[in-house]
């Protein structure tokens, strides 16, 4: 029996970011740094995209998502694209990414904290003292 497989679906990169959501400027510059690899051209030099583009850019935006920076997702990449990829390897990076993630919500809650206090301070009256501005300028 003969296999018949369907072609498979190729984008333009306005379908592209219309299939992920994202920017067309944005494809442009993780095509520029190297996170997307190189399109197929067509005979007429426009670049097809595939399902594995969409794929590795759904990785990507998924990743900055959750905050991953980009230097972090292109270690993450260059472990799936050498192959070479270990769960263990890859929950490291994670547990330590979780780490950043988790010291910048202590900082947010202790700004949250002085914030609060010092806008409680403030009365919030038509008159030119101001607690807000003098905790600033201390």
């Amino acid at each position: 029996m003969q296999s018949h497989r369907l072609p498979e679906k190729r984008y333009r990169r306005a379908d592209l970011a219309k299939a992920t959501g994202c920017n067309l400027e944005t494809i442009r510059y993780y095509e520029k740094v190297g996170m997307m690899p190189d399109p197929p051209r067509t005979a007429a030099g426009y670049r097809v995209y595939e399902a594995r583009h969409v794929s590795r850019l759904r990785f990507i935006m998924r990743g900055r998502d959750l905050g991953f920076t980009i230097e972090e997702i292109r270690g993450l990449l260059d472990l799936v694209d050498g192959g070479t990829q270990t769960c263990a390897e890859v929950k490291e990076r994670t547990e330590r990414h979780l780490a950043s993630v988790r010291a910048k919500i202590a900082d947010l809650r202790r700004i949250e904290r002085v914030l609060a206090t010092t806008a409680s301070l403030c009365s919030g009256e038509d008159v030119p003292e101001c607690p807000v501005l003098d905790a600033l300028a201390a």
